[in-house]
């Protein structure tokens, strides 16, 4: 029941190809399928899972993809090939998971190749991910989530939820990819500007910028921001404006 409901909180999944990252023996892998998904790949590299798996892809044929290999290193666009319908859902192993977030959540060109995302992270990191500015669990993972998706706390799962049960608990987020995010900076640019900001949240932007330009009054200045003020208390907005004015503005001193 429960991978059934994880499974509905991906949409409407026919016609749909699905990508699953660490599906172990396959239970939510068995739920897409049965909820109606176009196509299922997953990809697992442990290959004690295989078998399970391969147990699946023998009930469903083409419906079931197996890909053994490491998701850190998969080239997603290949995989999915010509899919226009692709959503990401997965439990995802909790050593990698923020690294795939942030991969996904970075992908160029953008909008990306996927139209939804459904993943499960420590609640820890769910947390993050959809905090707001002021609180102490809003950083760099919950501006870059919230710039380029309108990501959504779905689902939280006590450890009893699972077998065996792990020493914390676990939380569904959903990601609505957003086409034009705004401002309209690069997604390198954030991740410099949140970097310098965050990397010493405890101190004035004016100081804590000083990491990534020589003069940030200037910077906070033209983006109408009191240099006083800390990284915490900044929208998500008001950091891809930033973003913007610096790449712009590196942008004129190269030309020069």
């Amino acid at each position: 029941n429960l991978t059934r409901k994880i499974a509905r909180l991906a949409g409407p999944l026919d016609g749909v190809t699905v990508v699953e990252v660490g599906p172990g023996p396959g239970g939510l892998t068995r739920a897409l399928l049965i909820e109606g998904a176009g196509r299922v790949i997953a990809v697992e590299r442990d290959a004690r899972c295989l078998p399970a798996l391969g147990e699946i892809a023998g009930r469903y044929g083409e419906r079931a993809q197996i890909h053994e290999g490491d998701a850190l290193d998969t080239d997603w666009r290949a995989l999915v090939g010509d899919a226009t319908r692709v959503t990401i859902a997965a439990n995802l192993p909790y050593g990698i998971a923020t690294l795939l977030l942030t991969g996904w959540l970075e992908s160029e060109p953008w909008p990306p190749w996927y139209q939804r995302m459904v993943l499960m992270f420590q609640r820890e990191v769910a947390e993050r991910i959809v905090a707001k500015p002021g609180s102490k669990a809003y950083g760099r993972l919950s501006v870059l989530a919230q710039w380029r998706t309108r990501p959504r706390l779905a689902l939280s799962l006590p450890p009893d939820a699972f077998t065996p049960p792990p020493k914390v608990s676990s939380s569904v987020v959903v990601f609505e990819p957003i086409a034009a995010p705004d401002p309209p900076c690069s997604a390198k640019a954030l991740a410099r500007v949140t970097a310098a900001a965050f990397g010493q949240r405890r101190k004035m932007l004016r100081q804590s910028l000083r990491a990534l330009v020589a003069m940030p009054e200037l910077l906070l200045r033209e983006a109408d921001i009191d240099p006083a003020r800390r990284a915490e208390t900044l929208s998500v907005a008001e950091f891809g404006q930033l973003a913007l004015i610096l790449e712009r503005d590196q942008a004129a001193t190269t030309a020069l």
